[in-house]
């Protein structure tokens, strides 16, 4: 599924709780339909668990709109007899992959022009039940990536004295980790449309980013950072 910030609230509260090892099944259907709205095809799906949330490329310079991607496993699907008429959905959220505000304890994001795109991804298991070899989906190991991050060099000493300290000098324990978090901002960035929070942030790369010859761009650096553990959170408050 690729979706934005404007479905009902129940979706982001079933990622919320992947993140967070509070697993939730649901069941539910893929409807099609024609331009004109009538129903052609149902597929219904029971039981599914989240085994991967595609969180999409943070870009300041980026003017296309950006979507979630969510993929999940069901325990069973069925083709069922369509028919109805398909409902108008609720006006979508428009956002807009430049609109995003990154924060981490102790480090100068101000200049942060870009976070590369990055997937969480839960495992699933299948196991077999019962005398008729029914298939049951239970959860499995959660993978928090790593993250890329992209800022000017003009920036970058906060992040220069962290990777020496952490890095090079070997201060790399839980007390030297940072904690974070990335917004997801409307296009008027008066409201806030989702926020993930990052724990025990370690910086464990430091480059200079190639530049164009004679370009006007200033020079930019990119960090790579790993992350223990990471909560999704919809809606919320923008600091000033």
């Amino acid at each position: 599924m690729q979706f934005d910030f404007g479905m009902k609230k129940g979706i982001y509260d079933w990622i919320a709780a992947s993140w967070t090892a509070n697993y939730i099944r649901k069941s539910g259907s893929v409807i099609a339909a024609d331009f004109q709205g009538d129903v052609k095809s149902e597929r219904q799906f029971l039981n599914a668990l989240i085994t991967e949330t595609g969180i999409p490329a943070c870009d300041a310079s980026s003017k296309d709109p950006g979507y979630l991607s969510l993929s999940f496993a069901p325990e069973q699907t069925t083709d069922e007899k369509a028919s109805g008429t398909l409902a108008v959905g609720t006006k979508q959220k428009l956002w807009l992959p430049s609109n995003f505000k990154l924060e981490i304890d102790g480090l100068d994001c101000t200049k942060v022009n870009k976070i590369d795109a990055f997937t969480v991804k839960q495992s699933v298991v299948t196991s077999d039940i019962g005398d008729e070899r029914d298939y049951q989906k239970d959860p499995g190991k959660i993978e928090f990536p790593n993250l890329t991050v992209t800022f000017a060099e003009a920036s970058a000493q906060s992040w220069i004295d962290w990777h020496k300290d952490f890095v090079i000098t070997g201060n790399n324990g839980q007390k030297e980790e940072k904690g974070g978090r990335l917004l997801f901002l409307s296009p008027n960035l008066q409201e806030q449309l989702a926020e993930i929070t990052f724990f025990n942030l370690g910086i464990f790369k430091l480059d200079s980013e190639a530049g164009e010859p004679n370009a006007d761009a200033p020079a930019r650096m990119t960090a790579d950072l790993y992350c223990e553990r990471m909560e999704f959170k919809y809606g919320g408050s923008v600091r000033a």
